[in-house]
């Protein structure tokens, strides 16, 4: 049974456009690339055939990925919103251990890229921060070892 997919607006908008360019542009791409491999003769030794073969099955694999995300997503609807409590769709200013500020914006783990601060909402940082208000402090374990983070704003993304 798929898992439920939680998607921000623009989450959704990004999988939408990645489906529509691999389903379009690089099936056509990877169609060409077979079409060229097979004029070099016999495709039973054939390796640029063979890469290009396993490149189409590595797309087609990437487009029903994307196809069953979309199907099971559930979108974040902007106005249910507010900055009273941590929520998927929310950022976080927070404040570690040391002093550090941090912004977190916590999103469903389809659309989770921790190098650009968005942090999935089934990572330890984001369920420790799921629920919590401004003026709470939370502790968290990560590969690093405990930390606590004390949260100083809330804000709607």
């Amino acid at each position: 049974m798929p898992k439920d997919v939680i998607l921000t607006p623009e989450g959704l908008a990004s999988l939408r456009a990645e489906l529509e360019h691999m389903s379009t542009v690089r099936r056509r791409e990877v169609a060409a690339r077979i079409k060229d491999a097979r004029e070099f003769g016999d495709i039973s030794e054939n390796a640029e055939y063979d890469d290009a073969k396993n490149e189409q099955a590595m797309l087609e694999a990437r487009i029903a990925v994307l196809e069953e995300k979309l199907r099971s997503a559930t979108v974040i609807d902007a106005s249910e919103l507010d900055n009273e409590v941590v929520r998927v769709g929310t950022t976080v200013h927070v404040v570690d251990g040391d002093g550090a500020e941090h912004r977190y914006t916590i999103v469903g783990s389809a659309e989770a890229k921790p190098a650009q601060m968005k942090l999935s909402n089934e990572s330890p940082v984001g369920k420790a921060l799921l629920g919590r208000r401004a003026g709470d402090t939370v502790s968290v374990t990560t590969p690093r070892g405990e930390r606590q983070l004390k949260i100083a704003k809330i804000e709607v993304a």
